[in-house]
């Protein structure tokens, strides 16, 4: 893989195995990372720490290089499997020392890019800040209907 930099030590091989491929892919299409990035909905830099194997790509980004490819469906749905065990495999970033192994974790998922929002669990009660605000919402709701109630009854 010509102008490509080294991957990591230690990759799992199914990580190495899908980025060789993606990498692959990429250089068969002739486009440079800007313009793969003008031709699909992620950036250059994105592009970068994806064939870096320093992020896993969301599914849209492989369905997205594997369009701009030209790869039929049956290619396309290889690299989607590659993909769904490419991300099992990936490596979970470090911890960091304001935030310990395990807190706020759900099954591991809370760092995950590639998990679409409606899929993420929901935070823990104690870490909801817009509870409050709701709640000062509502009473103000309230406060301006029983205004608007007592002013038509006074105003007639």
């Amino acid at each position: 893989m010509g102008g490509w930099q080294p991957l990591p030590e230690g990759l799992p091989p199914e990580v190495r195995h899908f980025v060789e491929q993606l990498r692959l892919l990429k250089d068969d299409t002739g486009l440079s990372l800007v313009a793969l990035g003008a031709r699909t909905a992620y950036s250059k830099s994105s592009w970068q720490r994806y064939l870096n194997a320093v992020q896993p790509p969301p599914r849209q980004a492989v369905v997205g290089l594997c369009r701009v490819a030209g790869l039929a469906d049956a290619d396309a749905e290889r690299h989607a499997v590659r993909w769904e065990l490419a991300v099992q495999a990936w490596p979970r970033p470090a911890t960091t020392p304001d935030r310990p192994e395990g807190a706020g974790e759900a099954e591991g998922y809370e760092d995950d890019p590639t998990l679409p929002w409606w899929d993420r669990p929901e935070p823990e009660p104690a870490s909801r800040p817009h509870g409050r605000l709701l709640l000062y919402a509502v009473l103000l709701l309230l406060v301006l209907l029983l205004v608007a109630v007592v002013g038509a009854v006074a105003l007639g």
